[in-house]
Protein backbone atom coordinates (compact mmCIF):
# COMPACT_ATOMS: atom_id res chain seq x y z
CA UNK A 1 0.00 0.00 0.00
CA UNK A 2 1.72 3.15 -1.23
CA UNK A 3 -1.06 5.60 -0.36
CA UNK A 4 -4.43 5.87 1.35
CA UNK A 5 -7.50 7.61 -0.03
CA UNK A 6 -10.08 9.37 2.13
CA UNK A 7 -12.92 9.97 -0.33
CA UNK A 8 -15.29 12.91 -0.22
CA UNK A 9 -18.11 12.24 2.23
CA UNK A 10 -20.54 14.62 0.53
CA UNK A 11 -20.98 15.83 -3.07
CA UNK A 12 -17.50 16.37 -4.49
CA UNK A 13 -15.97 19.79 -4.98
CA UNK A 14 -13.06 20.32 -7.41
CA UNK A 15 -10.32 20.20 -4.76
CA UNK A 16 -7.85 17.40 -3.98
CA UNK A 17 -5.73 17.45 -0.82
CA UNK A 18 -2.33 15.73 -0.93
CA UNK A 19 -0.22 14.83 2.13
CA UNK A 20 3.01 13.35 0.76
CA UNK A 21 5.20 13.45 3.88
CA UNK A 22 2.99 11.98 6.63
CA UNK A 23 4.09 8.37 6.04
CA UNK A 24 6.13 6.54 8.69
CA UNK A 25 6.31 3.00 7.27
CA UNK A 26 9.39 1.27 5.83
CA UNK A 27 9.14 -1.65 3.37
CA UNK A 28 10.18 -4.98 4.87
CA UNK A 29 12.79 -5.62 2.17
CA UNK A 30 14.87 -2.55 3.12
CA UNK A 31 13.83 -1.81 6.69
CA UNK A 32 16.83 -3.55 8.26
CA UNK A 33 19.24 -1.26 6.35
CA UNK A 34 18.20 1.76 8.43
CA UNK A 35 19.30 2.72 11.92
CA UNK A 36 16.54 1.28 14.14
CA UNK A 37 16.52 4.15 16.61
CA UNK A 38 16.02 6.72 13.84
CA UNK A 39 13.15 4.95 12.08
CA UNK A 40 11.24 4.38 15.30
CA UNK A 41 10.15 7.98 14.82
CA UNK A 42 11.57 9.32 11.52
CA UNK A 43 12.43 12.89 12.34
CA UNK A 44 11.71 14.56 8.99
CA UNK A 45 8.10 13.35 8.96
CA UNK A 46 5.26 15.85 8.59
CA UNK A 47 3.78 14.47 11.80
CA UNK A 48 -0.02 14.30 12.13
CA UNK A 49 -0.70 16.45 9.06
CA UNK A 50 -3.12 13.78 7.80
CA UNK A 51 -4.95 14.03 11.14
CA UNK A 52 -4.94 17.82 11.01
CA UNK A 53 -6.70 17.75 7.63
CA UNK A 54 -9.04 14.82 8.27
CA UNK A 55 -12.06 17.16 8.21
CA UNK A 56 -11.79 17.74 4.45
CA UNK A 57 -13.90 14.76 3.26
CA UNK A 58 -16.87 16.35 5.09
CA UNK A 59 -16.38 19.38 2.81
CA UNK A 60 -16.54 17.28 -0.37
CA UNK A 61 -12.75 17.07 -0.75
CA UNK A 62 -10.84 13.85 -1.43
CA UNK A 63 -7.52 13.41 0.39
CA UNK A 64 -4.56 11.24 -0.61
CA UNK A 65 -1.92 10.46 2.03
CA UNK A 66 1.45 8.71 1.81
CA UNK A 67 2.12 5.39 3.53
CA UNK A 68 5.92 5.22 3.36
CA UNK A 69 8.38 7.56 5.03
CA UNK A 70 10.04 10.26 2.94
CA UNK A 71 13.31 8.53 3.94
CA UNK A 72 12.21 5.70 1.64
CA UNK A 73 11.07 7.96 -1.19
CA UNK A 74 10.34 11.69 -1.20
CA UNK A 75 7.13 12.16 -3.14
CA UNK A 76 7.64 15.93 -3.34
CA UNK A 77 10.99 15.79 -5.16
CA UNK A 78 11.73 15.73 -8.86
CA UNK A 79 11.84 12.05 -9.96
CA UNK A 80 15.49 12.48 -10.97
CA UNK A 81 16.41 14.71 -7.99
CA UNK A 82 16.67 17.90 -10.00
CA UNK A 83 17.17 20.65 -7.36
CA UNK A 84 14.10 22.70 -6.47
CA UNK A 85 16.13 25.61 -5.12
CA UNK A 86 19.49 27.09 -6.05
CA UNK A 87 20.18 29.30 -3.05
CA UNK A 88 22.67 27.07 -1.27
CA UNK A 89 20.28 25.36 1.12
CA UNK A 90 20.64 21.63 1.73
CA UNK A 91 18.07 19.75 -0.36
CA UNK A 92 17.59 16.04 0.22
CA UNK A 93 17.18 13.97 -2.97
CA UNK A 94 14.46 11.58 -4.10
CA UNK A 95 15.88 8.83 -1.86
CA UNK A 96 17.63 10.53 1.05
CA UNK A 97 20.63 9.02 2.81
CA UNK A 98 20.70 11.66 5.56
CA UNK A 99 18.31 13.69 7.66
CA UNK A 100 17.77 17.40 7.02
CA UNK A 101 20.55 18.00 9.54
CA UNK A 102 23.01 15.76 7.71
CA UNK A 103 22.91 12.66 9.93
CA UNK A 104 23.15 9.35 8.06
CA UNK A 105 19.97 7.29 8.37
CA UNK A 106 21.58 4.01 7.25
CA UNK A 107 23.56 1.55 9.36
CA UNK A 108 26.43 1.56 6.84
CA UNK A 109 26.65 5.39 6.97
CA UNK A 110 26.18 5.69 3.20
CA UNK A 111 25.91 9.23 1.87
CA UNK A 112 23.76 8.37 -1.15
CA UNK A 113 21.47 5.60 -2.37
CA UNK A 114 22.59 3.48 -5.33
CA UNK A 115 21.02 4.55 -8.63
CA UNK A 116 19.54 1.12 -9.33
CA UNK A 117 17.89 1.16 -5.92
CA UNK A 118 16.57 4.66 -6.55
CA UNK A 119 15.07 3.43 -9.84
CA UNK A 120 13.46 0.47 -8.07
CA UNK A 121 11.90 2.66 -5.39
CA UNK A 122 10.77 5.21 -7.95
CA UNK A 123 8.85 2.53 -9.81
CA UNK A 124 7.40 0.83 -6.73
CA UNK A 125 6.61 3.72 -4.39
CA UNK A 126 6.80 7.04 -6.25
CA UNK A 127 5.05 6.45 -9.54
CA UNK A 128 1.87 4.89 -8.05
CA UNK A 129 1.29 7.92 -5.80
CA UNK A 130 1.73 10.37 -8.66
CA UNK A 131 -0.38 8.25 -11.00
CA UNK A 132 -3.22 8.39 -8.46
CA UNK A 133 -2.84 12.15 -8.05
CA UNK A 134 -3.08 12.57 -11.83
CA UNK A 135 -6.14 10.31 -11.92
CA UNK A 136 -7.93 12.25 -9.17
CA UNK A 137 -7.15 15.60 -10.78
CA UNK A 138 -8.34 14.38 -14.18
CA UNK A 139 -11.58 13.05 -12.72
CA UNK A 140 -12.42 16.34 -11.00
CA UNK A 141 -11.42 18.41 -14.01
CA UNK A 142 -13.66 16.35 -16.30
CA UNK A 143 -16.56 16.80 -13.92
CA UNK A 144 -16.10 20.46 -12.99
CA UNK A 145 -13.98 21.94 -15.78
CA UNK A 146 -11.31 22.99 -13.28
CA UNK A 147 -9.52 21.58 -10.25
CA UNK A 148 -7.25 22.67 -7.39
CA UNK A 149 -4.59 20.54 -5.71
CA UNK A 150 -3.72 21.62 -2.16
CA UNK A 151 -0.41 20.14 -1.00
CA UNK A 152 0.03 19.96 2.78
CA UNK A 153 3.31 20.19 4.68
CA UNK A 154 4.79 21.00 8.07
CA UNK A 155 8.29 21.73 9.34
CA UNK A 156 10.17 22.31 12.57
CA UNK A 157 10.29 25.92 13.69
CA UNK A 158 14.03 25.96 13.09
CA UNK A 159 16.08 23.99 10.54
CA UNK A 160 19.60 25.49 10.46
CA UNK A 161 20.52 23.73 7.21
CA UNK A 162 17.80 25.76 5.47
CA UNK A 163 17.92 29.06 7.38
CA UNK A 164 19.19 30.26 10.77
CA UNK A 165 15.98 32.00 11.83
CA UNK A 166 12.64 30.56 12.82
CA UNK A 167 10.17 29.99 10.00
CA UNK A 168 6.92 31.95 9.74
CA UNK A 169 3.85 30.12 11.04
CA UNK A 170 2.37 29.66 7.57
CA UNK A 171 4.00 29.80 4.14
CA UNK A 172 1.83 29.73 1.03
CA UNK A 173 3.66 28.57 -2.09
CA UNK A 174 2.51 28.99 -5.68
CA UNK A 175 5.80 28.78 -7.61
CA UNK A 176 6.05 32.57 -7.76
CA UNK A 177 2.50 32.95 -9.03
CA UNK A 178 2.73 30.33 -11.78
CA UNK A 179 0.95 27.31 -10.24
CA UNK A 180 -2.50 28.81 -9.63
CA UNK A 181 -4.71 31.64 -10.83
CA UNK A 182 -4.37 35.05 -9.16
CA UNK A 183 -7.95 34.70 -7.87
CA UNK A 184 -7.26 31.45 -6.01
CA UNK A 185 -3.96 32.73 -4.63
CA UNK A 186 -5.61 35.90 -3.37
CA UNK A 187 -8.53 33.95 -1.90
CA UNK A 188 -6.18 31.81 0.20
CA UNK A 189 -4.01 34.75 1.25
CA UNK A 190 -7.02 36.90 2.18
CA UNK A 191 -7.96 34.37 4.86
CA UNK A 192 -4.43 33.51 6.00
CA UNK A 193 -3.35 37.15 6.28
CA UNK A 194 -6.15 37.88 8.77
CA UNK A 195 -5.61 34.78 10.88
CA UNK A 196 -3.33 36.14 13.60
CA UNK A 197 -0.50 33.86 12.45
CA UNK A 198 2.66 35.11 10.78
CA UNK A 199 2.28 34.47 7.05
CA UNK A 200 4.80 34.44 4.21
CA UNK A 201 4.20 34.07 0.48
CA UNK A 202 6.69 32.01 -1.58
CA UNK A 203 9.50 32.53 0.93
CA UNK A 204 11.39 30.54 1.97
CA UNK A 205 9.28 27.86 0.25
CA UNK A 206 7.45 28.42 -3.01
CA UNK A 207 6.09 24.92 -3.52
CA UNK A 208 7.86 21.65 -4.17
CA UNK A 209 7.71 19.29 -7.12
CA UNK A 210 4.01 18.48 -6.65
CA UNK A 211 2.94 22.12 -6.75
CA UNK A 212 5.14 22.94 -9.72
CA UNK A 213 4.31 19.76 -11.65
CA UNK A 214 0.53 19.83 -11.35
CA UNK A 215 -0.18 23.54 -11.18
CA UNK A 216 -1.07 24.53 -14.75
CA UNK A 217 -3.60 27.37 -14.44
CA UNK A 218 -3.84 27.89 -18.21
CA UNK A 219 -5.21 24.32 -18.32
CA UNK A 220 -7.61 25.03 -15.42
CA UNK A 221 -5.49 22.86 -13.12
CA UNK A 222 -4.26 24.80 -10.12
CA UNK A 223 -1.95 23.90 -7.23
CA UNK A 224 -1.04 25.55 -3.93
CA UNK A 225 1.27 24.40 -1.14
CA UNK A 226 0.84 25.30 2.50
CA UNK A 227 3.82 24.81 4.78
CA UNK A 228 3.32 25.39 8.51
CA UNK A 229 5.53 25.20 11.55
CA UNK A 230 4.72 22.20 13.71
CA UNK A 231 4.17 24.16 16.91
CA UNK A 232 0.94 25.44 15.40
CA UNK A 233 -0.67 22.04 15.98
CA UNK A 234 1.89 20.15 18.13
CA UNK A 235 3.45 20.77 21.54
CA UNK A 236 6.48 23.01 22.05
CA UNK A 237 8.81 20.00 21.76
CA UNK A 238 7.26 19.15 18.36
CA UNK A 239 6.63 15.61 19.57
CA UNK A 240 2.92 15.30 20.33
CA UNK A 241 -0.34 16.42 18.77
CA UNK A 242 -1.80 19.36 20.69
CA UNK A 243 -5.58 19.28 20.27
CA UNK A 244 -6.20 22.87 21.32
CA UNK A 245 -3.62 24.25 18.91
CA UNK A 246 -4.74 21.86 16.19
CA UNK A 247 -8.41 22.75 16.57
CA UNK A 248 -7.57 26.43 16.14
CA UNK A 249 -5.59 25.64 12.99
CA UNK A 250 -8.34 23.36 11.66
CA UNK A 251 -10.87 26.19 11.96
CA UNK A 252 -8.57 28.44 9.93
CA UNK A 253 -8.04 25.75 7.29
CA UNK A 254 -11.81 25.24 7.03
CA UNK A 255 -12.25 28.96 6.36
CA UNK A 256 -9.55 28.81 3.69
CA UNK A 257 -11.26 25.90 1.95
CA UNK A 258 -14.67 27.55 2.18
CA UNK A 259 -13.21 30.59 0.42
CA UNK A 260 -11.47 28.44 -2.21
CA UNK A 261 -14.62 26.42 -2.89
CA UNK A 262 -16.52 29.66 -3.35
CA UNK A 263 -13.82 30.99 -5.69
CA UNK A 264 -13.33 27.87 -7.81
Amino acid sequence: MVYSIQPAAKPEVPIIVSVPHCGTAFPDEIKDQYKPKLIEAPGDTDWFVDTLYDFVPAMGITMITAHYSRWVIDLNRDPYSKPLYKDGRIITPLCPATTFLGESIYKDERQEVDLLEVKRRRELYYQPYHAKVRELLAQRKRKHGKVLLWDCHSIRQTVPSIRPDKFPDLILGDADGTSASPGLIESALSVLDHSGYTVSHNHPFKGGYITRKYGKPLKNRHALQLEMTKVNYMDDAEKSYDKARADKMRELLKRVFEKLIEQI
